[in-house]
């Protein structure tokens, strides 16, 4: 059978949009027994853009969403780079153990994916992925996500309400309703100031003083804290 040139630049034109764009169905399970995420961000990028990165400093963006759960200097920033977004996909918080599903259609060039959203409650945590690599092959893939430290605030696991404006010591709030107060505070410093793998909450058992406002049986966790499940159409 022979092939018309009209054919041979219709099927090249096809398998270049292939390689190059992607329709993603994305589910994002937290896996933590007594943490939430805020409202979640995520991109679709080229190989140039990050919304956070493993031992660099955190960017004031990133900051303004690891303290105090703001998406929108983030946003602003993948905007601005042609970055394709799908931005609170749960329509709030993510409770613990819950799913969230989002599609999100890639366009040429955008062959990275990332995610973020805080932790809470903690001081600066954030569950990450940065620049995961898009398969061009359909199928689906799974992820398991880490918690980060911004490395921007002392972790002294203190709840102090309207603390979550970037440069203000505190944790802003403890969706569960499970923290205590009164606590002296874990730690008043912070020594690596990159994003760094989050050591953890401690707290403790007293809910009335003690060192963390935190309790040690309810927020408390370990990595991963999230699985992420893409699948590519």
């Amino acid at each position: 059978m022979k092939i018309s040139t009209l054919t041979i630049a219709t099927l090249t034109a096809f398998a270049s949009y292939a390689t190059s764009a992607a329709e993603l169905e994305i589910q994002l399970t937290n896996l933590t027994q007594g943490i939430h995420f805020t409202p979640i961000l995520v991109t679709a990028h080229n190989g140039e853009e990050h919304l956070f990165e493993l031992a660099m400093p955190a960017s004031t963006a990133l900051q303004t969403m690891a303290e105090g759960g703001n998406l929108e200097p983030l946003i602003a920033q993948a905007t601005a780079s042609s970055s394709d977004i799908a931005a609170n996909p749960a329509n709030g918080l993510l409770l613990p153990t819950a799913s969230t599903m989002t599609t999100l259609m890639t366009n040429e060039g955008n062959e990275y994916l990332s995610l973020t959203a805080m932790l809470l409650p903690t001081n600066d945590g954030f569950v990450g992925l940065d620049s995961w690599k898009i398969p061009t092959e359909a199928g689906t893939y799974t992820v398991y996500l880490n918690g980060y430290d911004a490395g921007t605030e002392a972790n002294d696991e203190l709840i102090i309400a309207d603390s979550g404006a970037p440069g203000t010591p505190g944790i802003p709030a403890a969706p569960g309703g499970d923290a205590g107060t009164g606590g002296a505070g874990v730690s008043s410093t912070q020594t690596n100031t990159n994003v760094h793998i989050h050591p953890g909450n401690l707290g403790d058992d007293d809910l009335t003083a003690g060192t963390s406002d935190l309790s040690n049986t309810v927020h408390r966790w370990l990595n991963p804290v999230a699985k992420l499940t893409v699948t590519v159409k």
